[in-house]
């Protein structure tokens, strides 16, 4: 806790300390933390492979893009961009949870490169291969309350930063509640909890829609920071993003994904300083970290708490023996 409340307020304490490039930087890797942490409920909590989700991500920043250019309030384009990803995961969700393992991913990839394709052609609503451009970064208003200018980046930044940390945080208490513990189990087994009276169908549903708002607010985010949106953002390589991040992080860690969006910005901010094929050195690199740490960057972490728990009881208490343990040759059977 003590580690995080320091990463928290460093991130604060960003636009003071550094220039406008970190910054930016900065907000990207939220977003990608985002977008992560939302793949990853589907991905390390209820074992569902997806790869459309980039098709909610444009979803949002489509969405967010339309109202911002009809009305200049942020709050009501971040809304509406979370509420049109969320509409758009709860029908294809509907048809996609129906089945699992490979067919469940190649149907996501199927219903991605569809939204990616529909961006392309409906030129009269999303402007085809032009994008929409001259997007606002509006104030963020609430009539009545308050009205913040937002034009400079760094005060956009603490937009994105509070609205990442309470994502973050309402995630964790997702998954650490009942329902994510439900998850959980039909990862480990689906069988089981189905016999245990588990509507396995309906929880995944669940799953899948939060995850589907999660990447339609990263998407939401990252239209105003740019003030363009395109239709590249609904391609598979987008949906490969929080793949690679949260593989990077560590798929059965809380944090692994946000770590994981960390490292994949700053290996390729390193990388394409030196070389055009970053995409070439990029792989490599994520190649030897992924068979290094099989369990991700985080794993180190996990590993090292784990036996330090073990090992504490000992070193508070020199010289005494270690409590017996005591078996139970019946429960055990």
């Amino acid at each position: 806790m003590l580690l995080v409340a320091v990463v928290v307020l460093a991130l604060f304490l960003l636009p003071w300390l550094a220039g406008r490039y970190p910054v930016y930087l900065a907000i990207q890797i939220l977003i990608l933390a985002v977008f992560s942490i939302g793949f990853n409920l589907l991905f390390g909590y209820t074992g569902l492979l997806s790869f459309g989700q980039a098709g909610f991500f444009a979803i949002g920043a489509y969405g967010c893009a339309k109202i911002l250019l009809a009305v200049p309030n942020l709050l009501l384009g971040l809304v509406g961009g979370v509420a049109a990803a969320g509409i758009a995961a709860l029908v294809l969700g509907i048809l996609s949870v129906r089945h699992t393992r490979i067919y469940f991913s190649m149907l996501t990839l199927a219903f991605g490169m569809m939204i990616y394709s529909i961006a392309w052609k409906w030129r009269d609503f999303t402007g085809g291969d032009d994008g929409l451009v001259g997007i606002p970064r509006a104030p963020l208003e609430i009539p009545g309350l308050l009205s913040i200018d937002l034009s400079a980046m760094g005060h956009y930044y603490y937009v994105v930063l509070v609205l990442s940390l309470l994502a973050i945080a309402a995630m964790y208490r997702l998954v650490h509640s009942p329902l994510g513990l439900t998850l959980q189990a039909i990862r480990d087994s689906e069988t089981r909890a189905e016999f245990a009276g588990v509507p396995v169908r309906k929880y995944r549903l669940i799953a899948f829609t939060i995850a589907g708002l999660y990447a339609g607010l990263a998407g939401a985010l990252l239209t105003p920071l740019e003030n363009t949106v395109t239709p590249p953002i609904a391609h598979w390589s987008t949906s490969a993003e929080p793949v690679m991040a949260t593989l990077l992080g560590g798929v059965h860690t809380f944090g692994g994904p946000i770590v994981g969006a960390f490292l994949f910005f700053m290996i390729k901010d390193i990388i394409v300083r030196y070389t055009e094929y970053w995409l070439i050195w990029f792989g490599v690199i994520v190649v030897a970290l992924v068979m290094g740490f099989p369990g991700g960057v985080m794993s180190i972490f996990t590993e090292r708490r784990l036996a330090w728990r073990l090992t504490w009881p000992l070193i508070s208490r020199p010289g005494k023996p270690a409590p017996a343990q005591r078996h139970d040759r019946t429960s055990e059977d």
